[in-house]
C-alpha cells in the first residue's frame, strides 16, 4: 500500500509541476530517438531549452531564481559535458541533453543530476563492454585517454593528435544514460533519498 502513495505522490508531482514531467518527458524522447539513430535532434534540446528559460521567467524556481537561475543551470550542464565532447567521449546532442536538463534543474540541482549521470553511464558502458566480451580493451581506452589527459596538459599538445591510438568498443547511446540519472535524481530527491 506504501508504494502506492509513492507512486501516486510522484504522478501528483509530475502533473502539479510541467517543469519536470516536461523534463523527464523530454529525456525519455531523447533517450528513444538515441537508441534508434545515436542521433539527438536539435529541435529537441533547443525547443526543451526555450521552454524552460521561458517558464523560469513565467513561473520561478524560487523567489529570485528565474531566468538567470535557468541560465545558470543551462550553462553549467553545458560546461560540465564539454570536455567529453571535446575529448570525443560523447557527442554534441549528449552536451544539449544536459545543457536542456540544466535549464529545467536550475544551477543547484545540475551538477548532483550530472553526476548521477555519470554513475549510470559508467554502470552501462561496463555492461556494455561485458556484453559484447571487450571489457579489457575498453580498460585499455580508458588507460589511454587518462594517459592523452596528462600529455595533454603537461605539453601542451592537442589530445587529438594521440586520439588514433585507441580503437572504439562500440556506440553507446548515452542520452539513454542522461535520462537514466537525470531522472533518476530527480526521483530520489523527491522521496528524500538525497
Amino acid at each position: 500500500m506504501q508504494e502506492f502513495y509513492a507512486i501516486s505522490e510522484l504522478l501528483a508531482l509530475l502533473v502539479l509541476e510541467p517543469r519536470t514531467g516536461l523534463m523527464i518527458a523530454l529525456l525519455a524522447i531523447g533517450a528513444c530517438i538515441d537508441i534508434r539513430t545515436y542521433r539527438i535532434p536539435n529541435w529537441l534540446t533547443f525547443g526543451g531549452t526555450a521552454f524552460a528559460l521561458a517558464y523560469s521567467v513565467a513561473v520561478p524556481f524560487s523567489p529570485g531564481h528565474g531566468f538567470l537561475w535557468a541560465i545558470g543551470g543551462l550553462t553549467v550542464g553545458l560546461l560540465i559535458m564539454l570536455p567529453l565532447y571535446a575529448m570525443r567521449v560523447m557527442g554534441a546532442g549528449d552536451v544539449k541533453l544536459m545543457a536542456m536538463a540544466g535549464a529545467f534543474l536550475g544551477t543547484t540541482d545540475v551538477f548532483s543530476a550530472a553526476v548521477s549521470t555519470f554513475i549510470a553511464g559508467g554502470v552501462a558502458a561496463i555492461l556494455f563492454a561485458v556484453h559484447r566480451r571487450v571489457f579489457r580493451q575498453m580498460m585499455g581506452n580508458i588507460r589511454t585517454t587518462a594517459e592523452m589527459m596528462i600529455v595533454s596538459a603537461a605539453t601542451g599538445v592537442g589530445a587529438g593528435s594521440i586520439d588514433a591510438r585507441k580503437k572504439s568498443v562500440g556506440k553507446l547511446p548515452y542520452g539513454v544514460s542522461i535520462f537514466v540519472g537525470t531522472a533518476g535524481y530527480v526521483v530520489a530527491r523527491h522521496f528524500g533519498f538525497i
